[in-house]
């Protein structure tokens, strides 16, 4: 028992997020609800999650988070948005799928 339980402590911390990618592989950060995780879209401060940063999804004004860009999962009437992969070994099988609105 006691060479498990590293294994399972070493295997929870290892687990990432999925992650979202832009139609041109642009990365655009962590999908989780984590406000301290520098990579997370939650992250009001951090440079995926900010309104302010171009690689945000909340940035109303950039190519990623505006309404009217097609590379914007703001966009309803997209057909080319951002793709959220799950990372193997993370829980996920390591697909890649397009984002669901």
């Amino acid at each position: 028992m006691k060479r498990l339980v590293p294994y399972l402590v070493t295997g929870f911390l290892l687990a990432s997020s999925p992650q979202l990618y832009a139609p041109d592989g642009t990365y655009l950060g962590n999908l989780n609800a984590n406000p301290y995780d520098p990579n997370s879209v939650s992250n009001p401060y951090g440079k995926y999650g900010s309104p302010f940063s171009p690689y945000s999804i909340h940035n109303p004004y950039g190519k990623y988070g505006s309404p009217y860009s097609p590379d914007s999962a703001n966009n309803p009437y997209t057909t080319g948005g951002p793709r959220i992969v799950v990372p193997r070994g993370s829980g996920g099988t390591g697909f890649s799928s397009p984002v669901e609105r």
